[in-house]
């Protein structure tokens, strides 16, 4: 039976140890389109920009919710869009002035945030480089945006977040930055639009992840697959945990499902 197989990106499909997608994954994306299955790619990341955009050709999924779940598209439609009222973007610009965190998003080529030192540090300490030109963060106030992005501390994500009860911040796996969603968007709702548009239900989903920003994906799937190298709170409400992502993990929980 077909079923809607889901799976975020980074240190999920993507080892950001060896830049690359692992061939045993590589595999196993091949064996479940054989199969009939539909590959869905949920991620935190918006595909359009040139940091993302050579991985589409990789993955070749059939389907996709993107910015965790602020967009989902099959194929080249787009389903569904959610935009960030500009009353709130504004405030939320003007706290990450007053506090100093890194905030702001990447459009297409365009990087917009407050605070680019902040981006900087984090870029440098994690991948020791940082390439962005960062454009006027101002700017954002006359555009379309679905979401954005915040780079700083757990405790300066949790002060962020009780200034402002509509948000949710879930930290990135290295504990150094977030996406900001706004209550209510979610991966978990994206996929509920997927099932809809291909007449599945959520029991039909496997979904794999590794971050915070997967939870709602892995607990309302039919079959949540938490990374080995996922955080230990996704762990704990996984149905399952796979081996990491640099051991087969992809390949060796779609053969324990008898996926491929």
């Amino acid at each position: 039976m077909k079923k809607l197989i889901a799976f975020d990106f980074d240190k999920t499909l993507y080892d950001h140890q060896t830049l690359s997608i692992p061939e045993s994954a590589e595999r196993a994306l091949r064996a479940l389109r054989e199969r009939g299955h539909i590959i869905v790619l949920a991620t935190g990341r918006d595909m359009s920009t040139h940091y993302s955009r050579p991985y589409l050709d990789l993955v070749n999924a059939a389907a996709r919710v993107e910015q965790n779940g602020a967009k989902v598209v099959v194929g080249d439609k787009v389903l569904f869009e959610h935009y960030i009222d500009r009353g709130l973007l504004k405030r939320m610009m003007d706290y990450a002035e007053r506090t100093g965190i890194g905030f702001g998003v990447t459009i297409e080529d365009e990087d917009y945030y407050l605070n680019p030192e902040r981006i900087r540090e984090a870029e440098m300490k994690r991948w020791g480089q940082c390439g962005r030109q960062f454009k006027d963060a101002r700017a954002l106030l006359t555009r379309d945006i679905r979401t954005v992005n915040f780079i700083g501390t757990e405790e300066e994500a949790k002060a962020m977040e009780q200034a402002f009860p509509e948000l949710q911040l879930r930290m990135f796996s290295v504990n150094y930055g977030a996406d900001i969603i706004e209550k209510g968007i979610s991966k978990a709702e994206g996929l509920k639009k997927l099932c809809a548009y291909y007449g599945l239900e959520m029991s039909d989903v496997y979904a794999f992840g590794d971050s915070y920003n997967d939870s709602e994906m892995l607990e309302e799937a039919g079959v949540g697959i938490a990374m080995g190298n996922a955080k230990e709170a996704l762990k704990e409400i996984a149905d399952y945990i796979t081996s990491p992502i640099d051991q087969d993990g992809i390949w060796n929980a779609c053969r324990h499902f008898q996926l491929v």
